[in-house]
């Protein structure tokens, strides 16, 4: 984005936005599924955001399942 306030207001939509947090023991996931968001410019911002944070292979604070976002239903 190139301007931080449109970025700010992006995060604080998405913040305020309900997710389902899924554990899957098993596979020592937690999949953190996040809703769609007002519009399709917004949704791609997000679905570059999630690339990244699945990146980084995020553990859970206190446990051993890793974080995976997702957007819109799995």
């Amino acid at each position: 984005m190139s301007h931080s306030d449109e970025a700010r207001t992006l995060l604080r939509a998405l913040y305020q936005t309900e997710a389902d947090l899924l554990p899957d023991l098993e596979k020592q996931t937690l999949t953190i599924r996040l809703y769609h968001l007002a519009n399709v410019m917004s949704d791609n911002v997000i679905e570059k955001f999630r690339d990244e944070l699945n990146a980084t292979k995020t553990r859970f604070p206190r446990t051993n399942l890793r974080m995976m976002f997702k957007l819109g239903p799995i």
